[in-house]
């Protein structure tokens, strides 16, 4: 007769109920009082930032768009959309919308090719860090003394109708700044002569960070010169081309000082952007409410077209 033994579990003592927790109330409502803290303090560290944003930036851009319903005497008047009904009735302002929408699309389109071609061209090669630089350093100058520079080159006896009339092409030497839209036109290759350093940097950023497994898988499939370009290396630097296209876009709207130099708007206002108009209408003309509602027209612009382009690059396919 066999004897079975009987192995017991030892109990384990039941753990004793804290003093702070009660039967039938949640066990994290003890830990919000200490979270009401965290963000009141976090929201005590925040204060001083948002305060000094919302005084350099909001409270003036407020004051503006207030100002823009306003006339131009002196003790202003209400105006309604007087300053607005401009842009639909004023030839200047009409003109400087379309110079603006060429600064958009030129300033765009020229620095994101360009930079990209350089960068691609240049991204391997001995004379790469030479060409690179020659490329990279007007983005180092001012706006101001890349159109000093070109100055000298589009005036009307400049580097370039002499050039031309050397090389026997008297019949295309003009003057480059003196009628629209060429003009215009000229002072967009300018802003392209500077504004294509920096998207020669953010690209060859982008091409050192693609994986060479990649490009050796793409090899590997039959893929070579524009095919592998194409279908392998422009994708993955579709996040530097969100950036570049941002930041030209940005600062195409806002280019002031280049135009200033060279032309001041004219001959006659035809060459005005939005931004050249806000400064002629407020300082010049001495009509605030006018320059007021060209401000927060160039706004309004910036900050639609910044956000319908990232809204549409930066949302995930299929969604």
């Amino acid at each position: 007769m066999s004897s079975s033994v009987e192995q017991r579990r030892p109990l384990s003592p039941r753990p004793s109920a804290r003093p702070d927790q009660h039967p039938g109330r949640p066990a994290d409502r003890r830990h919000r009082p200490r979270q009401a803290g965290s963000r009141l303090a976090g929201a005590g560290f925040l204060a001083p930032a948002v305060l000094f944003v919302g005084a350099l930036l909001l409270l003036p851009f407020a004051t503006t768009i207030h100002r823009s319903f306003f006339d131009d005497r002196r003790v202003s008047g209400f105006a309604g959309l007087d300053n607005y009904t401009l842009f639909l009735n004023d030839p200047t302002l009409v003109r400087s919308v379309q110079n603006t929408l060429m600064w958009v699309v030129g300033s765009v389109a020229l620095p994101m090719v360009l930079g990209l071609a350089i960068a691609v061209l240049t991204h391997s090669g001995g004379w790469s860090r030479v060409a690179r630089l020659l490329v990279v350093l007007p983005y180092a100058l001012s706006g101001s003394a890349v159109a000093v520079v070109w100055n000298f080159v589009l005036t009307t006896d400049g580097a370039a109708n002499q050039a031309l009339r050397a090389f026997g092409l008297d019949s295309f030497a003009q003057g480059w700044l003196l009628e629209w839209p060429g003009n215009t036109l000229v002072m967009i290759i300018a802003n392209t002569w500077q504004a294509a350093g920096v998207a020669v940097i953010l690209f060859l950023v982008g091409l050192q960070t693609i994986p060479p497994e990649t490009l050796e898988a793409a090899a590997l499939d039959g893929a070579a010169g524009w095919r592998k370009f194409w279908y392998v290396v422009l994708p993955q630097l579709r996040t530097v081309s969100v950036i570049v296209v941002g930041t030209s876009l940005v600062g195409g709207l806002k280019s002031f000082d280049l135009i200033w130099v060279l032309t001041q708007g004219g001959p006659g206002r035809q060459s005005e952007t939005l931004a050249v108009s806000m400064y002629q209408e407020t300082f010049l003309a001495l009509h605030p409410g006018a320059g007021a509602a060209v401000a927060v027209v160039l706004t309004a612009i910036v900050l639609l077209t910044s956000w319908l382009y990232l809204r549409r690059q930066l949302t995930p396919k299929g969604t």
